[in-house]
């Protein structure tokens, strides 16, 4: 079993990341015009870069809150979380039989990429002290992040927070890039999704259609570009991709 403080030490690798990565968040936040508590807010009780990014795109773009608006946010987070279900799914299988439903759900909240992925790599059951141990920092971080982007990026001159306001962007640029470098269908999932976000944009004024809005725009370009990936890059039962 794994004790709380050895939890508080593997987080501190993660909890470094969140920092730097929701610093851009922050001050994309402050560009778009949210106030800073509410992007400490939206950091706290989400602990998601590309979920938070695509959400601030929903509201930044929408004059109200009305129902469509709303419904977009569900969808765009759905689609875009859901990865979330099935990284908790897996995990379940780490965790101590002794593990009560409540702290399941505690568990399940900060169950990001980068805990995951620690959390698998350890032998033995994984106690629940353990796991608030391990997700504890990487919250702190993340949401520290957010505060201080959101904060500094007010004093700083224009110059620069046009600057770092790209910063969350080459993060996503670095994370896809060598992945697609490695893997055809992922370039072509990749490229599939550049391809369908265009044309959400760009086509409909051409023909006189209403714009398709930021949130649906990603929900249409996400589903169609993975949809199109499954069907041509098919996974065998053994794990491969079949031929």
């Amino acid at each position: 079993m794994f004790d709380f403080k050895k939890g508080l030490r593997d987080g501190i690798p993660i909890a470094i990341g969140y920092f730097a990565v929701s610093f851009g968040f922050g001050v994309l936040t402050f560009q778009n015009g949210v106030p800073p508590w509410l992007a400490v807010l939206m950091s706290l009780t989400n602990v998601t870069s590309a979920g938070q990014y695509a959400g601030l795109e929903v509201i930044s773009a929408a004059s109200g809150l009305a129902l469509a608006v709303v419904l977009e946010l569900i969808l765009t987070q759905l689609i875009i979380n859901l990865r979330y279900a099935l990284m908790s799914l897996s995990l379940t299988q780490k965790l101590s039989p002794s593990i009560k439903g409540w702290q399941r759900l505690v568990i399940a909240f900060a169950n990001t990429d980068e805990v995951f992925a620690v959390a698998m790599t350890q032998t033995g059951d994984l106690s629940f002290r353990y796991m608030v141990g391990l997700q504890l920092l990487p919250i702190l971080g993340w949401t520290a992040g957010t505060a201080v982007g959101a904060l500094a990026c007010g004093l700083l001159p224009t110059s620069l927070q046009i600057a770092l306001g790209v910063a969350l962007y080459g993060m996503f640029i670095a994370i896809v890039v060598p992945v697609a470098r490695r893997s055809r269908p992922v370039l072509v999932v990749v490229a599939l999704a550049l391809l369908f976000s265009c044309v959400c944009k760009y086509l409909p004024p051409l023909f006189g259609i209403p714009s398709i809005s930021s949130g649906f725009s990603i929900i249409l370009s996400t589903v169609l570009a993975a949809a199109i990936g499954a069907f041509c890059f098919p996974k065998s039962e053994e794990g491969g991709e079949e031929q």
